[in-house]
């Protein structure tokens, strides 16, 4: 790579944040393609690398160690687009920082044209949007995730009144100061950093959009999945209620909606079976533990999950802290059934009263940091 249009001793104007997850093959390509598109411009690359199996993080460091101009973060125990966009972001002492994939779907030549709208106009963020007019989604979304991307900006939009055309786009470029002011309330977890930082700003930011065409991926396969889809609603949530409570806890909730569900098809399952009520909700209750310690593993603690056999004693762990929370559930459901027409409702109850101490407890044992 040619670094000799950074003067020495000089230190970089922008730097552009690279969140990656097994992006070992795209990486020197980007780093080349960044090298052609900012000529000129004092830049720094900051690849923050969720210690991928698939040795990004030495391809990049291998780049680092003949090009200044390339860092890297290798983070370990963390996972989440989000959280390694702050940290790159922290990371920086550039007056400009830009955000965008490492998996080459971004249009890294509409860099300069983002800075220089930042330099010269009263701009805070620059967007880079599929849907203002000249933009697209090209190839690199399929129908599906293209109808759902339309859905998830309605929802941004009619929710948390953020007038941006595209609150879904990954690639954007910030004064660093205004990220800065706004670092200790963007939530760590999920995937939707622009949407964050938008809404936490709440109106303060001047904002710019620039059209883009959304590119095929090359190289890898997509990070997104399904249960994205909760992710992303449970940080619609937590900015809807002001931050009251944390996206983590949210998630957890609506995990814990979803074991509702599957708790009271179980129980009507065991009643129809013969069971009496008592054994019905218990058995019912570790029917529900199991699928929510599983869509927790997956989608809550995404950023500490089991795996193998941690798994399986995450899971003895989750069904003896979550136990206590069955007494009590299977205690006040008792209570209430009176009536057996009123089985929903005591159960309900029963399920509801186990829910704070599951997410302390589970919190703090089952998922604990490392």
């Amino acid at each position: 790579m040619d670094a000799q249009n950074v003067p020495a001793g000089k230190s970089a104007e922008l730097s552009v944040i690279l969140p990656s997850f097994n992006e070992a093959k795209n990486i020197p390509i980007l780093v080349g393609l960044l090298d052609t598109a900012l000529k000129g411009i004092n830049w720094e690359a900051i690849v923050v690398d969720d210690n991928s199996p698939d040795g990004t993080t030495e391809v990049a460091r291998a780049i680092a160690e003949s090009d200044p101009r390339i860092r890297v973060i290798r983070r370990i125990g963390r996972r989440g687009l989000s959280g390694a966009c702050i940290e790159g972001i922290l990371a920086s002492s550039a007056p400009y920082v830009a955000v965008m994939d490492a998996d080459l779907q971004h249009d890294e030549t509409l860099l300069p044209k983002m800075l220089d709208e930042l330099k010269s106009d009263d701009t805070d963020l620059v967007v880079a949007s599929r849907k203002v007019e000249g933009g697209t989604v090209g190839e690199g979304l399929s129908a599906i995730r293209a109808w759902g991307s339309n859905v998830a900006n309605g929802l941004a939009q009619k929710l948390l009144n953020v007038t941006l055309t595209d609150p879904m786009s990954g690639f954007f470029m910030v004064r660093r100061e205004k990220a800065e002011a706004l670092a200790s309330r963007l939530s760590p977890q999920g995937f939707k950093i622009l949407l964050d930082l938008v809404s936490s700003a709440s109106g303060t930011l001047k904002i710019k959009e620039l059209p883009f065409t959304f590119r095929e991926r090359q190289h890898g396969e997509s990070k997104l999945d399904t249960l994205v889809t909760l992710d992303y609603f449970g940080l619609l949530l937590a900015k809807y209620f002001g931050d009251v409570v944390s996206v983590r806890f949210l998630m957890f909730g609506l995990v814990g909606a979803s074991g509702l569900v599957v708790h009271l098809a179980a129980l009507r399952m065991f009643l129809l079976g013969g069971l009496e009520f008592n054994l019905a909700q218990t058995a019912a209750s570790f029917v529900a533990m199991t699928s929510n310690f599983f869509l927790n593993n997956q989608l809550t603690y995404r950023d500490r999950r089991l795996r193998g056999l941690q798994a399986m004693v995450g899971l003895l762990t989750f069904y003896a802290v979550c136990s206590v929370g069955v007494l009590a559930n299977v205690g006040v459901a008792n209570l209430i059934y009176l009536d057996p027409s009123y089985w929903w409702f005591a159960g309900t109850a029963g399920a509801v009263m186990g829910a704070v101490w599951n997410y302390a407890a589970s919190s703090a044992l089952t998922w604990r940091k490392s």
